[in-house]
Order: C-alpha cells, then sequence, then structure tokens
C-alpha cells in the first residue's frame, strides 16, 4: 500500500512535546509529600566598582532567607512556606510552589565580602557587591600579532 509523507507531521509532532515540556516545567516537582521549589530568578549587573545582584524571592519573608557571600560567588538559600487553611469545603488548584530551596551564583570579579549591603523590597532581593581594590585597577594588556 502506497502513503503520502505529510512533513508537517512531525513539525505536529515536535510541536506537541514542546507544548508537553512547558506544561510540565509549570507543575510542582513533586518526591513523596513535599515540592521543591525552583531556584529563583537573578539579574547580574557589573559596574568598574561593583556588581549588582537581583534576586526574585517573592511570598518569602527576610527571616527565612540565609544569604552567605565568599570573595567569588554568592550563596542564596530559603524556604517558601504554604499557608495553612482550615477550610474544608472547596477545592483549591495552585501553581505557586513551596518548599527550599539553593541557589550558588558565581560572580566575574573577586569582591570585598565584608562590605557587602542587602535591601529587600516587594520580593526583590538587590545585594552591591563592591570589587576589591585589586579587581577595580585590573588593566590587562592585549596583544596584537
Amino acid at each position: 500500500m502506497l502513503s503520502r509523507y505529510n512533513p508537517w507531521q512531525e513539525f505536529n509532532t515536535l510541536q506537541r512535546q514542546i507544548n508537553r515540556l512547558f506544561d510540565s516545567a509549570l507543575e510542582p516537582e513533586t518526591v513523596g509529600e513535599k515540592a521543591f521549589t525552583r531556584v529563583p530568578a537573578a539579574e547580574l549587573h557589573e559596574t568598574a566598582d561593583a556588581i549588582h545582584l537581583k534576586l526574585e524571592v517573592p511570598g518569602i519573608e527576610a527571616k527565612d532567607l540565609d544569604i552567605q557571600v565568599t570573595e567569588n560567588a554568592v550563596s542564596i538559600s530559603g524556604e517558601r512556606k504554604s499557608e495553612k487553611k482550615s477550610e474544608e469545603n472547596g477545592r483549591t488548584v495552585t501553581e505557586f510552589q513551596y518548599g527550599k530551596f539553593q541557589r550558588v551564583i558565581p560572580l566575574s570579579a573577586r569582591i570585598q565580602n565584608t562590605n557587602v549591603t542587602a535591601e529587600y523590597k516587594d520580593g526583590i532581593l538587590n545585594l552591591t557587591l563592591p570589587k576589591t581594590q585589586q579587581e577595580k585597577n585590573k588593566v590587562v594588556k592585549v596583544n596584537l600579532n
């Protein structure tokens, strides 16, 4: 029997697989009864004097965040706790993710970890990480062949 080749069939299959990937990315990953939170999104901005790091950690109180800074990395961990509801009737569907998270962000320059400043407002953590004096004065000679 002769069948006609449909090139769009492979494209449709690929599209379904991509849709399933995105659908599963929105579902909490569960192991037993516990759900694990994905790591917070980060944004780095480097100036001549400092590295500015922003982290998105909505729904987490400052007391539930642990921030540790070395000369070349920032480690942040915390926990988003679920709210206890006393309602017995009704149904709740949520895409919120609760649980512990940890993220280590390597830095592109050495910093003075004793002079880091932090501000936490509206679910955004802003860290200012001043560079060491050697990093500020670093000049690299480029040779042309």
